[in-house]
């Protein structure tokens, strides 16, 4: 990445809207704690992910999880639903391990770029599942990746039998580039270059 110093962005900048949801920067607070706690509690949710997390062992990495890269634009944020103001999940832009099965948490620094892939993700609830949330939340972190940050390019992956979620990232306008090693595991990756989202915005 670029060597300049890196912008800090306000928190306005870091709220994303679409037309069903919005998106903020995850806190260390009760009600995002709650929210983590839903989600990575239940074998469901967390099925293609990773093992289900003690509540204990989710409040004391808070303080980890909620840390902001460069200027902010690394890190995670809630998806809330405009009409009913229910937090239904969570999205990231962070670091990519390959050999490791989490991120790794000291590249997310205020003034620099990780010196890694970006992956782009989403963890929802089930009852917000198959109504397009995914979708919508995926879409709007890369568009914010590819407005507010000098990244080339965005990853993603998924287990091979998460056919939905593979599913969201070809809607998204990412290319399947078949396995790849990643959370020190074999998945299916996936990529969509600036490149690439510039075309496709322009032909929408």
């Amino acid at each position: 990445m670029p060597s300049y110093d890196i912008v800090p962005l306000s928190q306005a900048e870091l709220v994303l809207e679409t037309p069903r949801l919005i998106l903020r920067p995850l806190a260390d607070d009760a009600a995002d704690l709650a929210l983590s706690i839903r989600l990575f509690t239940d074998p469901d949710v967390v099925r293609y992910v990773c093992d289900v997390f003690p509540e204990e062992e989710l409040a004391e990495e808070m303080p980890t999880i909620t840390r902001r890269g460069t200027g902010g634009r690394i890190g995670i944020w809630t998806v809330t639903r405009k009409d009913t103001g229910e937090k239904i999940g969570s999205s990231i832009l962070l670091p990519l391990p390959v050999e490791v099965d989490d991120t790794d948490w000291s590249l997310v620094v205020p003034e620099r770029y990780p010196d890694a892939e970006i992956e782009v993700g989403y963890m929802l609830v089930p009852e917000a599942w198959g109504q397009g949330f995914a979708t919508e939340a995926c879409n709007r972190v890369l568009e914010f990746a590819f407005e507010k940050t000098t990244l080339d390019e965005v990853k993603a992956t998924t287990d091979p039998g998460n056919v939905a979620s593979q599913h969201v990232l070809t809607k998204c306008g990412m290319r399947h580039q078949g396995m790849r090693r990643a959370y020190a595991c074999d998945c299916f990756g996936f990529s969509v270059t600036r490149a690439e989202w510039e075309t496709q915005r322009r032909a929408c």
